[in-house]
C-alpha cells in the first residue's frame, strides 16, 4: 500500500505560509518563462560552492514576522534577535511533512537549494528518512519534477559534503546532532586530505543552509547550541509539538486546537488498577534521597486511622524504622524492621529478608493487573476489528494495531514469560468466540512480535532507550511501517521496551497498553503520542472525522490520576487548558426511538433533507478580471528590497565553537533587473489561465512596481487574486440533485450509513432529550447542551436531530457537516415548519473564520435548492 497525502490541509498550508511569508520581499526565484537582462547567479557563489543568500535586512524580517505573528493570533510573544524560528505543532498533525513542503516551497518561490534536518536520535531520522521516500511523489506533483538529492551524513564518507555544495540543485542533508557537535571530536571538524586539507564542516558552512531542527527540546544544550551554530545556517527554523523554549514563534498548533479541530484521535482511558488489599501488608518503596547527614526514603503502606485504613506515604531515614508503630499498629506489618537503605543501589532492606529496590511494591496485585490489563486491550482491539468491517466496505478497511509496552523483556521474548503466556490465552480465547466470526481472525502464533534492542548474540535485552542497539530496533520497526499498515500482513500486536520517545508512531495503532510491573513514570503525552495520529485505510487514504479515530489506553492506575496527570502536564508545558480525556467506563448504550420510522414528523423532515448533491461554479471571467485588476491597484505600496551584512568571527577551538558580531552594515539594492515569470507563477497559485491572469495584471496599472520588489508584487498580487476568486466562486455556487440520498436507518450494511439502532457513548457528553431520534444526545461545547436543552423544553418544537457527522456536504473548502433539523409548528395547530440551523457564537458572518464563511454560503445554496429554510442562531431562542 502506499499513503496517499492531501495537499489542501489548510492547518498545514497555514504553518508553510508562515515560514514562507518570514522571506516576503526576497528575490523571486527562476521561473520557467524568466526574463533575464543580466547573466547574474540568484544565490551565493564562492570557491567552494553554491549556497543560499538572504537580501532582506533584520528590520524587513522583523516586520514580516509581527505581521505573521499578528495573522496567527501570536500577539505577545518575546522577540529573539536572530534568525531562529519556532514552530509548534501537536504530535500526529503532520509536523514532518509541513517542514518537508516547506523546504519544496521556499526552493520553488526563492530559489534556496540548500537545507539540513538535524535530528536528535536514529528513531527521528528514519522516520524523516522514510517521510522523504513516501513523499517524493506527492511533492513532485505539486511542484513539477524538480530534481533534488537526500541523504543521510555518514562520517566515513564525509567526500559526499562536497556534492552537498556544489550542486545547483535542491539538497537535503539529514544529520544526527551528535554527528558534528564537539564531544567526541568529530570527523566533520577535522582536516580531510580528500577535501584538499579542507575541514568538511567549511562545505556546509560555505552554503549558509536553511537548517530545520527536529524536536528541538533535545537540542537545547550549550554544545547543541553551539553546533547548530556551526553549521553558518542562514536561519534555524525549529518544529516540535514540545518546546523548552521559543525563538519568534510563528505559528502554533497546540494540543487543545488539534483536539476540538480533530485533527488528532480523540483519547480515552480504560483503566485497570488495584483496589487496596487491607488484609496483606502494602509495601512501596517511591524513592531514595541521599544527603550530606541522612539518607531517606519515601514508602506507601497502609495507616490506620479512625475511620478506617488508608493508603498514605511516610519518610524513613533510621534503621531499626518499625513500619507497625507507623502504621499505627497494623497487625500485618510485624517483622518489617527497616535493616539498612542503600541510596547507591537504590533499595531499602528490612530484618525479615525483603528487599525493595525503587519503584517495586509488595502486597500488591501486580501479576494480575498486567493481565486484566492484557484482556482488556485484546477484547478493545477485536471490538475495534468489528467495527470496521461492519462500517467500512471491503476494498475500504483498515488495519487495526495495537502497541504494548513493556519493562522487562524477558517477561515476553522467553518461551515461558508471563506476558507472552497471558497474551496468547487472552487471544486464543477470545477470538474463538462466535461474535469474532466474521473476522476469520489469523492464529496466535502470527498476531503478535515483539522490536527489542539486542546483545552481540542476538538476544533481547533491557536496555535505557538511548542506546545504539535501541537505534537499530527502531530502524527495524521504522522501516517496515507501510508493511504494518497492510492488511495482507497478520502482525497486529506490537511489544516493545524502552520505546515511549519521539520517533516512532504507526497511524493505525488504537490501543496502548502500558504493562509495568511497577506504576509508569513515562509522561502521559509522551505515552498517547505513539498513537495520535489519524488513521489510513487500506488504499492509504487517511480517515477523517469518524468516530472510529479514537485511541484506548489502557492503564495500570485510576482515569481520574490519568487525566490529572496529562492535563498537568499540558498545562505546564503550553499554559493550555485541555479537555479532559473520556471514561472508557463511562460510556452508556443511547437507543434510538422504536416509532422512528412512523414518526411522521421526522419522516416529512428527513424526505426533506436527505438528498444528496453536487455543486458547480460559475462566475464571469471579465467580473473577475475587473474584480481582481481593481484589488491590486489598491493594494499597498512595493517597497524596494535592501541588503545587510553582517560580519562575524567564529572560533572554533577544543572548548567548542564561538562567534562574535563584528560589525553590521546595511544599503539599498539595486534592483537586479531579473523578471520572473509572472504569470506562470500566479497560475500555479490560481490555476487560472494565463490569459486571464496576463489581462488582469495589464489592467491594475500596476506592472512598473515589478520592478522595484518582483517578489512582494507577485505576493500582494497573488493573495489579491485568491480572495477575489474564492468570493466570486461562493457567489456563484449552485448545486443539483444527484439522485442518491442518505440512508434513514442502518443495519450494518454496506451503504453510506445511518441511524444506528444503538450508540455506545460517553456519559459526561449527553443531555436526555424526548424529541430527538435518540433519547440522549451527545455534545460537543456548552452552546450546544444549551441549544439541544432549548429546543427540547419548547412545545413549538415537535421534532428536533443533530445531524451525525456522515451528513456532509461538498463545498469548494472541504466537506461541510450541518448542526440541526429542526420541525416547528405553532401552537395553535399552524403549518409545520421544516429547518436546518447552524449554531455559532456569532450571527455575524464578518466574525467567523472565512472558511466557516464560504461553508455557511454553500449550506445556504444546498439547502436553498432543496427549498429547506437554512440559517445561522446562537441560541434555541432565535429558531
Amino acid at each position: 500500500m502506499k499513503i496517499q497525502f492531501d495537499r489542501n490541509q489548510q492547518y498545514q498550508l497555514d504553518a508553510i505560509q508562515s515560514v514562507v511569508d518570514i522571506f516576503d520581499g526576497q528575490p523571486q526565484a527562476a521561473g520557467q518563462f524568466e526574463i533575464r537582462l543580466d547573466a547574474g547567479f540568484a544565490g551565493l557563489m564562492t570557491e567552494l560552492g553554491f549556497g543560499n543568500e538572504l537580501m532582506l535586512d533584520w528590520e524587513t524580517v522583523l516586520e514580516n514576522l509581527q505581521r505573521i505573528q499578528i495573522r496567527n493570533g501570536i500577539n505577545q510573544a518575546p522577540i529573539h534577535e536572530g534568525m531562529d524560528f519556532s514552530l509548534e505543532m501537536e504530535t500526529g498533525t503532520g509536523k514532518t511533512y509541513v517542514y518537508l513542503r516547506t523546504i519544496h516551497e521556499l526552493h520553488a518561490k526563492y530559489g534556496f537549494t540548500k537545507f539540513i534536518i538535524v535530528v536528535p536520535s536514529v528513531a527521528i531520522r528514519e522516520g524523516v528518512m522514510k517521510n522523504l521516500e513516501i513523499t517524493r511523489e506527492h511533492f513532485e506533483d505539486i511542484y513539477g519534477r524538480q530534481p533534488f538529492d537526500y541523504w543521510v551524513y555518514d562520517s566515513k564518507r564525509v567526500s559526499s559534503l562536497r556534492q552537498f555544495a556544489t550542486s545547483n540543485q535542491l539538497q537535503i542533508l539529514v544529520i544526527n546532532i551528535d554527528a558534528f557537535n564537539r564531544k567526541a571530536n568529530n570527523v566533520i571538524h577535522r582536516e580531510n586530505d580528500r577535501l584538499s586539507g579542507q575541514k568538511p564542516i567549511e562545505l556546509v558552512q560555505s552554503t549558509h543552509p536553511i537548517v530545520i531542527l527536529d524536536e528541538p527540546q533535545n537540542m537545547e544544550s550549550t554544545q547543541a547550541k553551539e553546533a547548530i551554530a556551526s553549521l553558518n545556517p542562514l536561519c534555524t527554523l525549529r518544529y516540535s509539538a514540545t518546546h523548552r523554549r521559543m525563538y519568534n514563534l510563528l505559528y502554533r498548533l497546540g494540543p487543545v486546537k488539534a483536539y476540538e479541530m480533530k485533527l488528532v484521535k480523540r483519547i480515552e482511558v480504560d483503566s485497570v488498577i488495584d483496589d487496596p488489599d487491607f488484609n496483606r501488608p502494602f509495601i512501596r518503596l517511591e524513592s531514595i534521597t541521599p544527603t550530606k547527614t541522612k539518607i531517606t526514603a519515601k514508602l506507601t503502606i497502609d495507616v490506620q486511622a479512625e475511620d478506617g485504613p488508608s493508603r498514605k506515604t511516610v519518610s524513613v531515614s533510621q534503621n531499626g524504622t518499625d513500619l507497625f508503630d507507623l502504621s499505627k499498629g497494623r497487625p500485618a506489618y510485624q517483622g518489617y524492621i527497616v535493616d539498612h537503605i542503600d541510596a547507591g543501589n537504590g533499595y531499602i532492606a528490612f530484618t525479615n529478608g525483603i528487599t525493595l529496590y525503587v519503584g517495586q511494591a509488595v502486597g500488591a496485585h501486580q501479576d494480575d493487573v498486567m493481565r486484566v490489563q492484557i484482556q482488556e486491550t485484546v477484547k478493545e482491539h477485536l471490538e475495534k476489528e468489528l467495527r470496521v468491517y461492519k462500517e467500512f466496505p471491503e476494498g475500504k478497511r483498515l488495519k487495526v494495531l495495537s502497541l504494548f509496552f513493556i519493562d522487562r523483556v524477558a517477561n515476553y521474548v522467553e518461551a515461558d514469560g508471563k506476558i507472552r503466556k497471558w497474551f496468547e490465552e487472552a487471544y486464543t480465547e477470545l477470538a474463538q468466540k462466535p461474535r469474532y466470526a466474521v473476522l476469520e481472525l489469523p492464529p496466535v502464533e502470527v498476531v503478535h512480535n515483539g522490536y527489542f534492542a539486542t546483545d552481540r548474540k542476538g538476544m533481547a535485552k533491557d536496555t535505557s532507550g538511548n542506546t545504539q542497539a535501541d537505534d537499530e530496533a527502531y530502524e527495524l520497526i521504522m522501516k517496515h511501517k507501510e508493511r504494518l499498515l497492510s492488511r495482507d500482513e497478520p502482525l497486529r500486536f506490537i511489544f516493545s521496551h524502552s520505546a515511549l520517545r519521539e520517533g516512532w508512531d504507526n497511524p493505525n495503532v488504537f490501543q496502548i497498553c502500558t504493562l509495568n510491573e511497577t506504576r509508569s513514570e513515562i509522561k502521559k503525552r509522551q505515552e498517547i503520542g505513539r498513537g495520535l495520529r489519524l488513521p489510513v485505510d487500506e488504499t492509504g487514504q487517511r480517515i477523517i472525522d469518524h468516530p472510529v479515530n479514537r485511541l484506548t489506553v489502557i492503564a495500570n492506575e485510576s482515569y481520574d490520576d490519568f487525566a490529572r496527570s496529562l492535563q498537568t502536564e499540558i498545562e505546564e508545558e503550553t499554559g493550555d487548558k485541555f479537555p479532559k480525556p473520556d471514561n472508557k467506563r463511562q460510556r452508556r448504550i443511547v437507543r434510538r426511538r422504536e416509532d422512528l420510522r412512523d414518526n411522521k414528523d421526522f419522516v416529512e423532515l428527513w424526505n426533506r433533507i436527505k438528498h444528496k448533491t453536487r455543486y458547480t461554479v460559475e462566475y464571469d471571467t471579465n467580473v473577475l478580471i475587473e474584480r481582481a485588476a481593481e484589488a491590486i491597484k489598491s493594494m499597498p505600496a512595493v517597497a524596494a528590497p535592501s541588503l545587510h551584512a553582517v560580519k562575524s568571527g567564529i572560533d572554533i577551538t577544543e572548548q567548542g565553537v564561538s562567534t562574535e558580531l563584528l560589525s553590521v552594515r546595511q544599503e539599498s539594492v539595486t534592483p537586479s533587473g531579473q523578471v520572473p515569470d509572472l504569470i506562470g507563477y500566479i497560475q500555479r497559485q490560481t490555476e487560472l489561465t494565463r490569459g486571464t491572469i496576463a489581462e488582469i495584471l495589464i489592467r491594475s496599472e500596476r506592472l512598473n512596481d515589478v520592478f522595484m520588489n518582483p517578489q512582494q508584487f507577485l505576493d500582494f498580487a497573488t493573495r489579491a487574486i485568491r480572495e477575489t476568486l474564492q468570493h466570486l466562486m461562493i457567489e456563484g455556487i449552485k448545486y443539483e440533485l444527484t439522485g442518491q440520498e442518505y440512508e434513514m436507518l442502518k443495519k450494518f450494511k454496506e451503504d453510506d450509513g445511518g441511524f444506528e439502532e444503538e450508540l455506545n457513548l460517553y456519559e459526561s457528553r449527553l443531555v436526555k432529550v424526548n424529541k430527538s431520534v435518540y433519547d440522549r444526545i451527545e455534545v460537543d461545547s456548552n452552546v450546544e447542551l444549551e441549544f439541544a436543552k432549548g429546543l427540547d423544553s419548547r412545545k413549538d418544537i415537535r421534532f428536533f436531530v443533530k445531524l451525525p457527522g456522515w451528513f456532509k456536504i461538498e463545498t469548494p473548502v472541504g466537506s461541510y457537516n450541518p448542526d440541526w433539523a429542526i420541525v416547528k409548528q405553532s401552537e395553535n395547530e399552524g403549518t409545520k415548519l421544516y429547518l436546518v440551523r447552524e449554531t455559532k457564537g456569532s450571527t455575524y458572518l464578518g466574525d467567523l473564520r472565512d472558511s466557516e464563511q464560504a461553508k455557511i454560503r454553500c449550506g445556504e445554496a444546498h439547502f436553498g435548492r432543496l427549498n429547506v429554510d437554512y440559517r445561522v442562531v446562537k441560541s434555541a431562542q432565535e429558531v
